[in-house]
């Protein structure tokens, strides 16, 4: 695969993962644009998220049912539409339903890994994964700031045009870059409703995809739990900040975008396990670097800079190794084996936040970081027992069968 197309899709990646969370930025835009109360506006961004999840359920497993480039362009074609319906919403009904599609409809990064790793050598596919991991943490942090300005500037509108617009672009850039890659015959005359229950039989099916799956739930729950109860000790008598305070916080964390790449060069070379056990350790190290941030002060606003620096890399780096072992399991089903990974990802996020707000309130922020502590260790045991199991390493143990670089 090119560079080129790795940057288109990186590209991709960074937009469909961004028309996710601008909404964020103009929830109070909105609010003051169309004259309705705060929590009224907010139905927007959760109807967004609702359509995510249920665009990861309903359409990412078509991509191994449905040729990758058609599939893409009739997603990003569809946001686009959904974007303009936004922006010319003239109620907050319509605007709602129309943030539900484009929900639903930008799952685009989810169906780009899965082709991606079927583009790449097994050996270059760690680096590349990490490459559009990094796209779509860069859409995550800029499109946030990017609304808020044009919003403050343009109105609340003026963020949704511009995003459709820079989509249809997109979905016409696709169509002509993007390869047309055939799915697995077998998968293609499947009914669509068993087609759908698969990412739930491969579970069962596939230990090494329950233990990916156990490590990024466990690591991106405790990042919830941390990013979830931050902005109770920022704004509270320790700190006494603004809300303003913790999005200075999460720019920091745009130094992932340099880091993932470099975990997927780790990959390749020595595998995802090597990967996985550094991130967990980085995210248990955290954790300890975190307490201090509970002291307050420049001191405690310097541990807590560290800390989330830490742990944001180490998860990040975490989710490469992850996505990189699972994409090499079956090769004829990585879009319904990301489906269960992403759907076992975000159910631990969503447990991590609720348990942090508890914890916070139980135990305060060391309670906070010893929930962090506590979930690292839990994967480094499961860790520990997989390769206490394993009869020994293998040169490329991710390269599999009729693949380059595989037996």
């Amino acid at each position: 695969m090119s560079r080129r197309l790795v940057l288109i899709l990186a590209v991709t990646c960074a937009v469909a993962v961004g028309n996710l969370y601008f909404p964020q930025a103009v929830g109070p835009l909105i609010a003051a644009g169309l004259g309705v109360p705060a929590d009224e506006a907010a139905l927007v961004v959760t109807a967004t998220q609702i359509g995510y999840t249920a665009g990861m359920v309903l359409l990412v497993p078509l991509g191994d049912r449905i040729r990758h480039r058609p599939l893409l362009v009739v997603l990003l074609s569809l946001t686009g539409l959904a974007l303009l319906g936004a922006g010319c919403a003239p109620a907050p009904p319509p605007l709602v339903a129309a943030s539900a599609l484009v929900g639903l409809t930008t799952v685009a990064a989810q169906i780009i890994g899965p082709l991606a790793a079927g583009l790449v050598a097994p050996d270059r596919r760690g680096v590349v994964l990490g490459t559009l991991l990094s796209g779509s943490t860069g859409g995550m942090l800029l499109a946030r700031a990017f609304s808020g300005m044009l919003g403050e500037w343009l109105g609340w509108r003026a963020p949704y045009l511009v995003a459709s617009v820079v989509t249809l672009v997109l979905a016409a850039v696709l169509r002509h870059a993007v390869p047309d890659t055939a799915p697995d015959a077998s998968a293609a005359r499947r009914p669509y409703g068993a087609f759908l229950a698969e990412p739930l039989r491969l579970l069962r099916a596939e230990p090494e995809l329950r233990r990916s799956c156990f490590y990024q739930a466990a690591a991106f729950g405790g990042f919830s739990a941390v990013w979830t109860s931050l902005a109770l000790l920022l704004t509270g008598p320790v700190y006494g900040m603004g809300a303003q305070a913790l999005g200075l916080l999460a720019l920091v964390g745009g130094v992932t975008m340099l880091c993932t790449p470099l975990a997927g060069r780790l990959v390749d070379r020595h595998g995802p396990d090597l990967v996985s056990l550094l991130s967990l350790i980085g995210i248990l190290v955290a954790a300890a670097v975190l307490v201090a941030g509970g002291l307050g002060g420049a001191a405690g606003l310097a541990a807590l800079t560290v800390g989330t620096l830490l742990m944001d890399t180490a998860m990040q780096s975490g989710s490469v190794a992850n996505q990189s072992r699972v994409y090499a399991l079956r090769p004829d089903a990585r879009s319904r084996l990301n489906t269960a990974y992403m759907a076992c990802a975000y159910s631990g996020g969503t447990a991590g936040s609720w348990l942090g707000v508890r914890a916070h309130t139980w135990c305060g922020w060391p309670g906070v970081c010893a929930l962090l502590g506590l979930l690292a260790c839990a994967a480094l045991l499961r860790h520990a027992v997989a390769r206490r199991g394993r009869p020994g390493p293998t040169v490329r143990p991710y390269a599999q069968a009729g693949e380059p670089g595989g037996r």
